[in-house]
């Protein structure tokens, strides 16, 4: 019996201690109304948050003139402010960046928005991505969609 109660009690202790430690405590939901900011990060709650996986290069400057007041920002973030369009946003943080940014794995109607942007030919997968977003950015390359069908500088150093 002794055995026993002293597995118990090691037990009950490695649970507490999982617990309390910093490591093991649960990442930060974001959830709110998102506006698209000129960069491709998202602004919700008072948080600047980048897109998980995906690094979203600058394209040259648009305008959607079919709203009023017209809205101007380079493509790839009009897309993913069209795509957003004021709807509630749902964010799981991933990592805390240097500048204060959260890095987080973001959906709008439980449609990830780092893989729509990619599938859409819109960012550019990171070396740390998971394996499916290489290939949604290669699909989206091979149909010369997005960013693929435009020129755009400074994306290659970014390449699979």
């Amino acid at each position: 019996m002794g055995t026993a109660s002293h597995l118990f009690r090691t037990g009950a202790a490695l649970l507490l201690a999982c617990l309390l430690c910093p490591w093991s405590a649960a990442r930060a939901e974001i959830s709110s109304f998102a506006f698209v900011q000129e960069d491709g990060s998202l602004r919700i709650s008072g948080y600047v948050v980048r897109l998980y996986g995906i690094y979203i290069p600058q394209t040259e400057q648009a305008c959607h003139t079919f709203i009023n007041p017209p809205m101007c920002a380079p493509r790839a973030a009009l897309a993913l402010e069209f795509k957003i369009g004021g709807n509630f946003i749902h964010c799981a943080e991933q990592a805390l960046n240097p500048d204060g940014s959260v890095t987080a794995s973001c959906t709008l109607d439980n449609e990830n928005l780092s893989e729509w942007m990619l599938r859409n030919g819109w960012a550019v997968a990171l070396p740390n991505a998971p394996f499916e977003y290489g290939v949604m950015q290669d699909m989206a390359r091979a149909k010369g969609i997005g960013i693929w069908g435009i020129p755009v500088d400074n994306f290659r150093r970014f390449r699979r």
